[in-house]
């Protein structure tokens, strides 16, 4: 499959497998023969064409494990070692880890949602304070606590504030010596006894000594339902995605009702992606919060490289993804590229100009020429203007967010689509090139999220032909928020003989 970038921004995708051509078995050149030869390869190819299904998994309350301790004493190493994959943002200083941030996990066929955490520190203040804060709510959402300390430095006097926390809240603590990685070490964490909280379970989550002990003992204390939800189905899943500062986190926050994501004037506060079940418009919604991408994913470092790749695949497990745009500046190279990605990705699209308040007359004068000039690729995708910081015009989200999906899952069946092709290329035929005129002998729609459609054709279709198509498609059948992918399936004609 290869991208076809056309000069005014449109992307549409050309099959370019081995499968390319197929054969016409037909003797006679007459196109309803033809067409009953695309019909019998596409049905050979991609089954019925008109019955599909989409598997949705059930949604099921499952007990939740939080992760705590104090900054760089391993959590989120802990936290990858449980998942067996590298999906909590590591990196060798402290802090990276900003919110609470929920992955699903198993062990020993018991499902259970395991829940990172930024560091708790006592008495912090700005940023640090706030990442204290989302700790502290991590607790009260608990099932079972993971307080994880660091064997190697001992309990300090911020670990024993941690421990005071727990009790008040309650819920059963297990107490992890992390960093013992030899039977040397295992004399240092003997000394946590002393906190309290029982038998310290020694592991090394960086190599993952003792991993299996610690989860046999975390799966008995759990209940067989918890406060977790599983995200499989039910709400539809919505991406947020911007550049950083944006206010990407400002606004789940002001749709969630509370502090659910740090905010801070710095950009970059987010890392990780924070999912959070929102009802709006009367209906339960999860939207994930994603990391600000500043450059290109091969030209980031550090934690900002892995929280890229974090957003593209929040990206991927979304079915809509809400783009935010400072409406207060000019649109950025940045701005462009995430919907691009959004459209390479296929997923349904909502641009939403975020900052309406900090608009002023010049700006509002500039801005609807900008939209034309610069949003040409997307201009099928539904624009909202809000603002985070006062919750202005939030309301409006639901109605966009339920168009763009309703165009993203649309589907024709064969009979209307062939219909509609014919009536269009008997009025619009493609253009004679090299003595030879190409026609399309068949079309149908091999799938939905995004729209996806198949011509069996007797030639190559230009680029130019192929952005008529489907702009009549978006005319006649609507695809409001959605990109639309076109394949081309060209005619081999059967060697005789």
């Amino acid at each position: 499959m290869i991208q076809d970038d056309s000069p005014d921004g449109d992307i549409l995708w050309i099959d370019d497998t081995d499968n390319t051509a197929w054969v016409d078995e037909s003797d006679s050149d007459d196109a309803t023969a033809m067409a009953d030869a695309a019909r019998a390869a596409a049905i050979a190819e991609f089954g019925e064409l008109e019955e599909f299904t989409d598997d949705v998994a059930d949604e099921r309350l499952i007990p939740t494990i939080a992760v705590v301790g104090r900054p760089n004493v391993g959590k989120s190493t802990l936290v990858n070692r449980i998942l067996g994959r590298r999906e909590a943002i590591v990196e060798d200083v402290p802090g990276v880890t900003r919110d609470r941030v929920s992955y699903e996990a198993q062990w020993n066929g018991r499902d259970f949602m395991l829940m990172d955490t930024g560091g708790w520190q006592k008495d912090a203040r700005g940023i640090a304070g706030l990442i204290a804060a989302q700790a502290e709510r991590a607790i009260n959402e608990a099932d079972v606590v993971m307080f994880v300390v660091d064997a190697t430095v001992g309990a300090l006097n911020e670990d024993e504030a941690v421990v005071r926390v727990l009790r008040k809240s309650g819920v059963p603590v297990i107490l992890v010596a992390n960093k013992v990685d030899d039977a040397r070490s295992e004399a240092d964490a003997a000394a946590l006894w002393s906190m309290g909280l029982g038998e310290p379970h020694n592991v090394s989550a960086l190599h993952g000594r003792g991993s299996g002990d610690l989860l046999d003992h975390v799966v008995e204390l759990l209940p067989e339902e918890g406060q977790g939800r599983t995200r499989g189905g039910g709400p539809r899943r919505v991406a947020l995605l911007g550049k950083p500062n944006v206010g990407k986190s400002s606004l789940l926050n002001k749709l969630a009702g509370e502090a659910r994501v740090v905010v801070d004037s710095v950009a970059g506060t987010t890392v990780d992606p924070v999912d959070e079940l929102i009802v709006l418009g009367g209906r339960e919604w999860w939207f994930v919060d994603t990391a600000g991408i500043r450059r290109r994913v091969k030209e980031a470092s550090g934690h900002e490289y892995y929280a890229s790749l974090r957003t593209h695949a929040a990206l991927e497990k979304s079915e809509v993804a809400l783009v935010l745009v400072d409406a207060s500046e000019p649109m950025s190279e940045q701005d462009l590229r995430l919907l691009s990605l959004v459209v390479e990705t296929g997923r349904a699209l909502v641009i939403a100009y975020n900052k309406w308040d900090l608009m002023d007359e010049d700006r509002q004068l500039y801005l609807e020429k900008e939209i034309e000039r610069e949003l040409v690729q997307v201009r099928w995708a539904p624009r909202v203007n809000v603002s985070a910081l006062t919750g202005r015009h939030l309301q409006r989200l639901v109605p966009a967010l339920d168009e763009a999906l309703v165009g993203w899952e649309t589907r024709i069946p064969t009979s209307r689509l062939n219909s509609f092709l014919s009536e269009l290329v008997a009025a619009h035929p493609h253009p004679v090139r090299g003595g030879k005129q190409p026609r399309i002998l068949f079309g149908t729609q091999a799938g939905s999220r995004p729209p996806t459609f198949i011509l069996f054709t007797t030639g190559f279709l230009e680029a130019s032909y192929r952005r008529f198509v489907e702009r009549r498609l978006r005319e006649e059948f609507g695809f409001v928020g959605t990109p639309i992918r076109i394949n081309l399936r060209i005619r081999e004609k059967r060697r005789r003989g």
